[in-house]
């Protein structure tokens, strides 16, 4: 099989991870933080980074989503649906951490 993908990397992963930083920070909760983007081939060509949970007592909980960014245009996907499954995620993981904390 021969498979052949083109496109023009006008956003580097470095860049990717740092608009969703912004993002995440200001729009989800300053209790987050971005991993290592991994470039995702589809039938548009991104950047999959994963946005992380950090409480101050116990470092990184764990991942609450990620936000894809498109590598040519730099246009992150990212919906106020997307936006609330992550805040769910990060709000359980935080019950679980304190739970598991006082027992």
């Amino acid at each position: 099989m021969d498979i052949r993908v083109s496109a023009d990397v006008n956003v580097s992963a470095y860049s990717a991870r740092q608009k969703v930083n912004a993002f995440a920070l200001s729009e989800i909760s300053n209790m987050m933080h971005t991993g290592d983007p991994a470039l995702v081939l589809s039938e548009r060509i991104f950047w999959r980074v994963p946005v992380i949970l950090s409480l101050t007592s116990q470092g990184d909980v764990g991942e609450v989503g990620a936000i894809d960014v498109d590598v040519e245009t730099g246009q992150m996907r990212v919906t106020p649906r997307l936006v609330a499954e992550m805040t769910s995620r990060a709000e359980n993981l935080a019950l679980g951490t304190a739970s598991a904390a006082t027992d």
